[in-house]
């Protein structure tokens, strides 16, 4: 009886905060408030059931640790926001500027490529960048007064920057957080798990993906064009069709890049001695603390490229690190609460007691619950880190491929964090566009939710 009032009490709880989230209350507010609220059912459930005080501070104590510990966290904190410091130079030296000028270049005289062809870029400035904010940024300053004079609507142009931003091309950097977060969970059973062997199983799901979802946009799309507006012709910026490309800084954003796949256990061609930068055997650290230093040295050498900014570079890095603290740890924080808080519903063990059942269901399993998760939080570093643990279990049971099914849990998040309306990525496009951000989401769900069903049906046909 109990079990079944404290599903009930818990189903509840996620639908009021599925329902404030809608309603556009502060997000990170809902989460940690829906967290402790979780907490709070499952101490009356247990009161009810033994007769006794409600242990209701004993029953929070696994929030706060988990609050504490994902704040402090390094192993977030040092890659994400060092990752966005550098993010923020490259915007600041315009070298994300002259990689969307030159990629953007053989689409210029075929108007009906450019809806696909800012999704295609926006993904592939996303692996270096990592930041999907940051890329919808640095693509949108250049792409969006060129899509607008080419007659593209400005809620189509929103939604191709947000697909091409947030379908997960930085999940081909071994920096980014989610694949981070996979092999630190790993590591437990597979101590030589690292992030770059999540990437080889990324590279398998996320170009299809990348297929999919572009086509059935660009089908979706496909009458959206309008004849260019003259007043829009007209007051576009000569600058931003006519600047030259500095090759120089067009290829700066992948300076941390190369520098990470050189380092690579794939590649070894450059080793960096782990006293460096942390004792010999704290690999974990070591890992986080690589990538930083990976992004710094991007930041210096893009800064280069511009001598009369530098001394300023150095501002905008930290200034760009205290707003990923702010918009991307603040948020992974609230989320990893949240997914503690659904912890005490003991849903982990009743997916694994069905995956171990019935094994097929579990690449799917991998696929749906992070993309809801990532739907209600607008954060797909915070799905992944929050549920991938959910999953440890029965990959074991199932001897099935731990990296494969990372590689799935950080794409269904993605997915979710890519059709979320309350998702930094777009709001920002929305705002770049003037646009409504659920308009957008609602706009990017069908072609996501089609590449995801492909994906899932592909693999369960070739696992046979």
């Amino acid at each position: 009886m109990t079990d079944v009032i404290t599903i009930a009490a818990g189903l509840l709880i996620l639908i009021a905060t599925a329902t404030a989230v809608a309603w556009r209350y502060e997000v990170r507010f809902v989460l940690l408030t829906a967290s402790f609220a979780l907490a709070t059912s499952a101490a009356l459930t247990e009161a009810m059931e033994h007769r006794g005080v409600p242990p209701i501070l004993t029953m929070w104590m696994p929030i706060a640790r988990t609050f504490v510990a994902t704040f402090s966290n390094e192993k977030f904190v040092v890659p994400i926001c060092s990752a966005m410091g550098f993010a923020y130079v490259l915007r600041h030296t315009e070298c994300d500027r002259h990689l969307v000028r030159l990629l953007i270049r053989p689409f210029r005289r075929v108007r009906q490529l450019l809806v696909p062809a800012t999704v295609v870029i926006g993904f592939l400035v996303n692996i270096p960048l990592v930041s999907q904010t940051s890329t919808a940024v640095a693509v949108g300053t250049v792409l969006v007064p060129l899509l607008r004079a080419s007659g593209v609507p400005a809620l189509t142009i929103a939604a191709a920057l947000v697909l091409g931003s947030s379908l997960g091309g930085e999940l081909l950097n071994p920096a980014a957080p989610e694949l981070l977060s996979v092999a630190r969970s790993l590591q437990r059973h597979i101590p030589e798990a690292r992030s770059h062997d999540c990437v080889s199983q990324v590279h398998r799901l996320i170009w299809g993906h990348l297929f999919v979802a572009t086509a059935v946009f660009w089908w979706l799309n496909r009458n959206t064009n309008q004849p260019p507006p003259n007043d829009v012709e007209a007051n576009d910026d000569p600058p931003v069709k006519d600047k030259p490309v500095r090759w120089d800084k067009a290829v700066m954003p992948f300076v941390p890049l190369i520098l990470l796949f050189l380092t690579s256990p794939a590649l070894s061609i450059l080793e960096v001695p782990r006293d460096w930068l942390t004792s010999a055997k704290d690999r974990e650290t070591f890992d986080s603390r690589l990538i930083g230093v990976a992004m710094l040295m991007g930041a210096v050498a893009a800064a280069a490229t511009t001598p009369a900014s530098f001394g300023r570079s150095t501002a905008i890095f930290f200034e760009g690190a205290g707003y990923g603290f702010t918009h991307i740890i603040g948020l992974i924080v609230a989320a990893s609460c949240f997914g503690e808080g659904i912890k005490f519903l003991s849903w982990h063990q009743g997916i694994g007691h069905f995956v171990e059942k019935y094994p097929v269901a579990l690449i799917p399993a991998a696929v749906v619950i992070p993309l809801l998760f990532a739907l209600i939080s607008g954060s797909g570093m915070a799905a992944t880190q929050s549920l991938f643990d959910f999953y440890v279990a029965p990959i074991l049971a199932t001897n099935a491929d731990p990296f494969r099914i990372g590689a799935f849990v950080a794409v269904g998040a993605a997915a979710g964090r890519t059709m979320s309306p309350v998702a930094a990525v777009v709001l920002m496009s929305a705002q770049l566009t003037s646009t409504e951000p659920f308009r957008v989401a609602q706009r990017v769900a069908l072609p996501l939710l089609v590449g995801l069903l492909t994906l899932v049906l592909a693999q369960l046909i070739g696992s046979r």
